[in-house]
């Protein structure tokens, strides 16, 4: 069941032979020897990979409910002082992980040293019924799926360039002098979320001069002196030689929401990492309200 689950989730035989490491023609044989036990067609080979067939979409959530039911044993047997173990799949903002929870990960290592933690760093909603991750972070509430959803921070967002930008283009005292200036934002078409599209909320009709899908790319061509972006205030905290603009006037708070699954919300590793997230906004709130 262990080399189905991750047939279905990766479509090729080289991804599972890599996450279960061993021979990707073990993982063909042992497919293969299900379906003939089953005596049921679980695949079909299609230039996009293996892709499940009717009996292998019923026979998925019977499989999903087996391998909670094993890590549940394994969670609940093994005790409290057992230390923690196993892998742990986190569905996160590209922004988030990559300009704040990347800092925080060597305490989390100390904390938990034999968790191995897996970041799908996307803006998008991933799936978590088709464990495309065990647990996500997410710019709103999900308004489906059997899952436990809370808020887990507040943060802040403000209008940011470089020193040397400001210094060699038009002066801005009023919102209307930011007509006189170049923009850095996303792609409208590619945004995976509306909330994304703020620089139309503060500013009417802005001159838009370079766009891109990554918020981390508009970072950097902010650093760089290419314009003015709206960008997370964590991100921008050891940066001084980004300069925030009217950031009395100008303003954008969200909320990130942290969802699992039902069926894993209880078991022990899901918890450590849910524990350790809920401590670190906690602890960086400043950070996270640009107040630090």
């Amino acid at each position: 069941m262990r080399f189905f689950l991750e047939l279905s989730r990766k479509g090729r035989l080289t991804e599972v032979a890599k996450a279960l490491k061993v021979d990707h023609t073990t993982v063909g044989r042992r497919v293969l020897a299900l379906e003939e036990k089953l005596d049921a067609k679980l695949f079909e080979a299609t230039s996009r990979g293996f892709v499940l067939t009717q009996a292998g979409e019923r026979l998925l959530p019977l499989a999903e409910q087996m391998e909670t039911a094993s890590a549940s044993v394994q969670d609940t047997v093994g005790g409290e002082n057992q230390t923690l173990t196993g892998t742990v799949r986190l569905g996160v903002p590209e922004g988030f992980g990559s300009q704040f929870l990347s800092q925080e990960l060597a305490a989390f290592q100390k904390r938990h040293p034999e968790i191995e933690l897996e970041f799908v760093a996307n803006d998008r909603f991933v799936s978590l019924s088709k464990r495309e991750a065990d647990l996500s972070i997410t710019l709103g509430r999900p308004k489906s799926g059997r899952l436990i959803s809370r808020k887990l921070t507040d943060y802040r967002l403000r209008l940011y360039a470089t020193k040397s930008y400001l210094e060699n283009h038009w002066p801005i005292n009023t919102r209307e002098d930011l007509r006189h200036h170049n923009f850095i934002s996303y792609i409208e078409e590619l945004v995976p979320d509306p909330q994304l599209l703020y620089l139309s909320e503060v500013i009417g009709n802005p001159n838009v001069s370079l766009k891109s899908s990554s918020i981390v790319f508009q970072f950097q061509a902010t650093l760089a002196g290419a314009g003015i972006s709206i960008l997370h205030c964590f991100a921008v905290d050891e940066y001084p030689e980004l300069i925030p603009i009217l950031p009395d006037e100008i303003s954008i708070e969200r909320s990130y929401w942290l969802n699992t699954p039902e069926d894993i919300h209880d078991l022990a590793r899901i918890k450590a990492v849910s524990d350790f997230l809920s401590d670190v906004v906690e602890q960086r709130r400043e950070k996270l309200m640009g107040e630090s």
